[in-house]
Order: C-alpha cells, then sequence, then structure tokens
C-alpha cells in the first residue's frame, strides 16, 4: 500500500540479511566534475569576509529571506558564496574534499548560477567549475522572469540577486550504492543548501531555499535531459530588504 515514495523507501531499505553485494568496477566510475570546454571562463576573485562571525552567531541569524532590496552583490561575495557551499576545501592523499560532505565523496551535485544582479558580471546564466573556481558562462541575458516561472511563480527568484540552482548527475552516486543513491543525493544538497545558507548570514546577505519547481522547465533552463542529470533545488540570494 502506499504511493511511489513509500515503495522506494521500503525498497531501498538496509537490513543485515539484505545487503547489496557487488564489486566496483572502478575503469566505469563517472568523472566527479562536469566542465564546458567551450564555454567563456569568468574567474572568481579571492574574498573574505570583512568581519568573522562566530558559528553560533550565524546559526542565531539564520533565517529564510524571500523580499530584497534592488541591490546588487560583488562578483567577490559570489566567489565567496559558491566556494564556500561546495569548493575545493582540501586535497588529502590525492584526493579532493570540498567544503561540504557527499556519501563516499562521489559529489553528484552541479552548482549553477543565475546572475541577476551581481556587479562586473554580465546577467546571464553560468555552471561553477569547481576545479578552477571560475564560471563557465552558458547564457546571457535578464532570465529572471524564466527562473520565477521554472520555481513555481515564486517572485523572489526575479528580486534575488542570484539564483542558485543544483542539479544531480545520478550516475556518479549510483557507481556505488545503487537505487540507494537517491537517498544520499538528496542529502548532498541538503548540505550543499545549508552551507550557502550560513554563508550568506556572514556576508549580511539573505537567502531562502526552495524545492518547489517545475522539473522539466528547471531542466529545460539548464539543457539537461532530468534523467541522467536533472534539477533537485534552488536558493535565493541577495540584499535583504
Amino acid at each position: 500500500m502506499g504511493g511511489i515514495g513509500d515503495q522506494f523507501q521500503r525498497e531501498t531499505r538496509y537490513e543485515p540479511d539484505r545487503m547489496p553485494r557487488h564489486q566496483l568496477n572502478w575503469e566505469t566510475k563517472p568523472d566527479l566534475y562536469k566542465d564546458y570546454p567551450e564555454a567563456p571562463k569568468i574567474e572568481l576573485p579571492s574574498f573574505e569576509p570583512s568581519r568573522a562571525m562566530s558559528l553560533d552567531q550565524t546559526l542565531k541569524q539564520r533565517k529564510s529571506v524571500r523580499e530584497f532590496q534592488p541591490k546588487s552583490i560583488s562578483k567577490g561575495q559570489l566567489s565567496y558564496l559558491l566556494w564556500a557551499s561546495t569548493g575545493h576545501q582540501r586535497v588529502e592523499e590525492g584526493y579532493e574534499f570540498r567544503t561540504a560532505p557527499s556519501a563516499g565523496a562521489l559529489y553528484p551535485i552541479e552548482t549553477y548560477v543565475v546572475a541577476n544582479n551581481v556587479r562586473t558580471l554580465e546577467a546571464g546564466f553560468y555552471h561553477y567549475s569547481i576545479r578552477s573556481h571560475q564560471l563557465e558562462q552558458l547564457r546571457t541575458g535578464d532570465l529572471r522572469y524564466q527562473i520565477a516561472a521554472a520555481a513555481l511563480g515564486q517572485g523572489m527568484c526575479a528580486t534575488a540577486a542570484a539564483v542558485f540552482v543544483w542539479s544531480a548527475i545520478f550516475e556518479r552516486c549510483k557507481w556505488k550504492y545503487g537505487q540507494r543513491a537517491y537517498r544520499y543525493i538528496y542529502l548532498d544538497a541538503g548540505h550543499i543548501a545549508e552551507n550557502l545558507a550560513l554563508a550568506a548570514v556572514s556576508l549580511n546577505l539573505g537567502s531562502c531555499e526552495i524545492g518547489a519547481l517545475y522539473d522539466s522547465q528547471a531542466n529545460a533552463l539548464l539543457g539537461v535531459d532530468g534523467d541522467k542529470e536533472s534539477v533537485i533545488c534552488m536558493a535565493v540570494v541577495g540584499v535583504p530588504l
């Protein structure tokens, strides 16, 4: 009984007598990075918050912000938000680890940005290249109403300075975890979204996470098929009203 979600929960349970048994084929492990080699590359500056804020202060000030002033954020602030949410943090024994945890260090989540009002950055749609800490320019122009429409018409996507769009490349995680990977993928996206929310507070910016979206419309904006790669969630960032 129940719906497809209930069925998924049941069928992906781990039990002592029902654990997946398969050997990993390292030759078929998916690449952990997505790149757009033909896209123009935008350098992101180094950036540090102007004042240190304790984790306790950040947690106490975090809240969902849906109304924004018509003010821009800097490219440096955007750079910091990208790094803090899912950028490279360290290298250990040849493995590149990021600021957010990921099941099996497989990092299935990709980050895209709709830049509505970012100083010295042309309005448009970008992919975050984690490996090089650059933006890859995919489209230019005012996309605020398109991204708002994809988010069930939520107007905050049109008034925010930037909209973060997170997709998942499912095979990165399924390669190791099979169908249970979907549980981990949504957890991974949540870790990244919370990192963004806390980083925004440290910059005196507001943010709000978005789970309600028209999947096909959002995927069309990214140019992904919705099966191998699909939008998982979004977040807006801007100067609070």
